[in-house]
């Protein structure tokens, strides 16, 4: 079994389960407004677009695109070996719906804007259970980039 790299976890709250625990069920969950059907992400306790406080945790498609993104060489912490890709993916779901990631599961060279790429989980253990980092890799049902 390899190793996992190492990853600075977050602190889990009840405000912030749904996306960090998500993952164990294949899913990444983020708030929705039951009213006006916005996403929200980061999460907070009232839509920004209509206001409502009716908002929960709803699974999102998990597919997008890499809308920008930098190949790290700097060895900034032992056992998060580079290169690797830290990027910016916007999702399917929403205009303005986006992640700061790590693409994986391909050569940095092989990355690209506007690539088509959809989420995978690494689960990680803390004190409380396990948390699932949402990253992402190409995605192989969409070939090219977006349109």
């Amino acid at each position: 079994m390899t190793e996992q790299p190492f990853r600075v976890l977050p602190a889990v709250t009840t405000d912030n389960e749904h996306f960090w625990r998500g993952g164990e069920h294949g899913e990444l969950r983020f708030l929705r407004c039951a009213d006006c059907g916005t996403w929200i992400h980061p999460p907070q306790p009232r839509c920004p677009e209509c206001l409502s406080t009716d908002v929960a945790p709803q699974a999102s498609s998990g597919r997008g695109r890499i809308l920008t993104y930098t190949v790290n060489h700097q060895p900034w912490y032992p056992g998060l070996d580079p290169p690797y890709v830290v990027a910016i993916v916007e999702l399917d779901d929403q205009p303005g719906l986006r992640l700061t990631t790590n693409i994986v599961g391909v050569d940095p060279d092989q990355v690209d804007f506007d690539q088509r790429v959809h989420v995978t989980f690494e689960e990680y253990p803390d004190r409380d259970g396990s948390v699932w980092l949402p990253f992402f890799e190409p995605d192989p049902d969409v070939a090219g980039t977006a349109s």
